[in-house]
């Protein structure tokens, strides 16, 4: 007898855990210092028009295979395709992209979390700018901190996807991504205000043609085209599942722009959140990836208050951090339920002793296994596994998404369009747009993928 799938209790719960599975720390850490880079406002809108063209036609056609399958990515192509086709190969370079997501991001989560008990704890107060940027390369450098608070996360997420879809997941991700927003008006109001702020938002919000011109409209456009693609994590069945999980009753391009919209929203107030404070402290929002770790902890250590504010603003980090990680594991362990009879309880014992396991190379990354160096001087296990995943299974995974759903060979553009224009409410899917989806997004995409070569190697 077939297994009763699974089921959200509200839309609510699929918007915001769909979202929360977007929403990572690409949005609040990565959007701000490439926005800072290149330009301010000029970038966003141009992040935008990508997010529109590129991202909510393959969040549609991933939600559709997902609810038309009723499986996850393990068994939906199987489902899906027709007789003697192999699309379901796909399975396996999509399953092994959300191992190798899980194995750097658990441990990036786990100096979320260290960093906020730090900040609470005033570990930060009267530090000076190069004593907070030594703490951090402590941080990275100590084995002990590493692992034990990559294991807290692993184990911690697993046990909440072991109480199921509704009890676990459903519930405690809402809580997260509703506690999330609201600290993140709290955070971004207290920055706006400022003084000195006006002038983060002036860059911010003000569109910079002359950074445009200085980068190059090449370099430009590459950013925001991969920032709109990476930041809906599509490619590799980790929103598919969520749309397995959901009725018939709305249109899916509708449930796209929700989950898109939500996503944005978080990534347009973290920089509500940092420029303002850059700009009010004199510190460069161009920063890069030690914004976060380095450059903000100085700016709370400046800021009255600014112990409060810290914590608050690396709990909200936490909570950005652990809705992808709960998202994802709950993809894990939905593989194994479809692929197998075992009981959710023993999936979730297995996977967190193999999570625990296979995260170990990027929590010694930069301590232990430092003088590995995979892909040139300064680089970690952390580069090639994102790598993997960023430059490889989410491009390359998507393509095959907008493929299968568009052309005859796969699932076929009639059988899409009847999907994701199945329900009562909701924005419709447009048949006019056929032969984009058919052959010019593959072609974007395949220009992402050769461009994140072209950007990793400086070919």
């Amino acid at each position: 007898m077939e297994k009763q799938r699974e089921k959200f209790g509200s839309r609510l719960g699929f918007i915001l855990i769909s979202a929360g599975c977007a929403i990572g720390l690409g949005n609040v850490w990565k959007f701000p210092y490439i926005t800072g880079q290149y330009g301010g406002a000029a970038f966003v809108l141009i992040y935008f028009l990508f997010l529109l063209i590129l991202g909510i036609p393959a969040l549609t056609a991933e939600l559709a295979v997902g609810r038309a399958s009723q499986r996850s990515v393990a068994m939906s192509m199987d489902v899906l395709e027709k007789k003697g086709q192999k699309w379901h190969f796909f399975k396996f370079p999509a399953m092994a992209g959300n191992y190798l997501l899980m194995m750097f991001y658990t441990t990036v989560a786990g100096w979320m979390v260290y960093y906020f008990f730090k900040m609470a704890s005033g570990g930060f107060v009267g530090l000076t700018p190069d004593e907070v940027g030594t703490a951090f390369n402590n941080t990275l450098g100590n084995p002990t901190i590493n692992i034990a608070f990559m294991a807290a996360v692993v184990i911690s997420c697993m046990l909440i996807v072991a109480k199921g879809l509704q009890n676990g997941v459903e519930k405690i991700t809402k809580v997260m991504m509703l506690a999330l927003i609201v600290l993140m008006i709290v955070l971004a109001v207290r920055s706006i205000f400022l003084p000195g702020g006006e002038e983060g938002l002036k860059f911010y919000l003000t569109p910079n043609l002359d950074a445009i011109k200085e980068h190059g409209i090449t370099t430009v456009l590459f950013a925001a085209m991969s920032q709109a693609f990476f930041t809906l994590s599509i490619g590799m069945g980790s929103m598919a599942i969520f749309g397995s999980y959901i009725d018939r009753s709305r249109r899916l391009c509708g449930e796209a722009i929700s989950i898109t919209v939500l996503d944005t929203s978080v990534a347009l107030m973290a920089g509500l959140i940092i420029f303002p404070a850059c700009f009010a402290y004199g510190v460069d929002p161009g920063a890069g990836p030690g914004l976060i770790f380095v450059t903000l902890p100085n700016v709370f250590n400046a800021m009255p208050g600014g112990r409060l504010w810290g914590t608050l603003f690396f709990l909200f980090m936490c909570f950005a951090a652990f809705s992808t990680v709960i998202a994802v594991f709950q993809n894990l362990i939905a593989f194994w339920e479809d692929l197998t009879d075992m009981p959710k309880k023993k999936i979730v014992s297995i996977h967190i002793v193999m999570m625990l396991i296979l995260c170990l190379p990027c929590a010694l990354g930069y301590n232990v296994l430092a003088d590995f160096q995979p892909l040139g001087a300064g680089t970690g296990v952390l580069d090639l596994e994102d790598f993997i995943v960023s430059n490889n299974i989410l491009p390359l995974g998507s393509m095959i998404y907008v493929i299968f759903c568009s052309w005859k060979m796969g699932w076929g553009w009639d059988n899409f369009m009847a999907e994701a224009n199945t329900g009562e409410q909701g924005l419709k899917f447009p048949n006019a747009i056929r032969l984009y989806i058919k052959y010019i997004l593959p072609l974007i995409i395949l220009f992402v993928f050769v461009m994140g070569y072209k950007s990793m190697f400086g070919w």
